[in-house]
């Protein structure tokens, strides 16, 4: 018993020194290890990712596999996203709506999509911006309008998304 206390493999994770020393980077507050941005999902899925990686570092067998349900899941997230990408969407709420955990979906909509769901809604969010920003629409108020907290927020991911800021793309016509 008192081995198990010492770290021993209990119940699939093995001892807690054998963990990788760069996971905290994934909850710096600047998002040098995660996603970025400092809204609520992408804040979420930091915790979630770092999780993930402490328990898939940690494990003494592989991960289960995905349950096809969560085909369905992640399309019900993705609707919600597309339909509320403007809105700070936090992971539990997604989750809710997928039916299913916030770590189960994380994990289903980069297998399904390639991207961790905060990274489809900022993708989302520039779209919308770049549609305004085309049809004469300021910076500030393409990014108030799109969901990003402001226009340096949107200069920033607008920039390197597309490599153009926003007003320059504004005075070009929109492409």
């Amino acid at each position: 018993m008192q081995r198990q206390a010492l770290g021993d493999p209990v119940h699939g994770v093995a001892r807690p020194e054998q963990a990788e020393p760069r996971q905290p980077q994934l909850l710096r507050p600047d998002g040098a290890g995660g996603s970025g941005g400092s809204d609520a999902l992408a804040l979420d899925e930091r915790l979630t990712a770092a999780v993930t990686a402490m328990v898939g570092t940690a494990a003494t067998r592989p991960l289960r596999a995905g349950r096809p349900a969560e085909g369905a899941a992640v399309a019900r997230a993705r609707a919600l996203l597309g339909d509320a990408f403007a809105e700070d969407i936090g992971a539990d709420r997604l989750a809710a709506e997928a039916g299913c955990s916030r770590f189960a979906l994380y994990r289903a909509f980069r297998a399904a999509y390639g991207m961790a769901p905060s990274d489809y809604q900022r993708l989302l969010r520039l779209r919308a911006a770049r549609r305004l920003l085309a049809r004469g629409t300021g910076p500030a108020q393409a990014a108030a309008l799109s969901g990003f907290a402001d226009q340096s927020h949107l200069h920033r991911w607008f920039v390197r998304a597309y490599g153009i800021t926003p007003a320059a793309y504004r005075r070009a016509g929109g492409g």
